[in-house]
């Protein structure tokens, strides 16, 4: 396994597909010009293998080969379940 793939820890948004999470991954980071603080978030579609992660969990994902169209990120752990 390659070392220098990227990895984000996210919440689960969806998990109605079989074997598939949305996952959002939010990044605050300073706008150059105006020197204000910009949440930036993005979805991410990732594989599930176990349907293990339901909506509202955190977990962590990283980056693999193509599954599916828009699917490119594989499940690693779930880091915190959903109360």
């Amino acid at each position: 396994m390659k070392a220098n793939k990227k990895s984000f820890t996210g919440v689960v948004t969806s998990d109605k597909m079989d074997k598939t999470i949305v996952v959002t991954v939010h990044n605050r980071s300073l706008h150059p010009l105006y020197k204000k603080y910009v949440t930036v978030s993005k979805k991410l579609k990732a594989h599930d293998e176990k349907n293990d992660a339901h909506m509202g969990d955190t977990v962590r994902v990283v980056e693999c080969r193509h599954l599916s169209k828009d699917k490119c990120w594989r499940l690693v752990q779930v880091v915190e379940r959903a109360k």
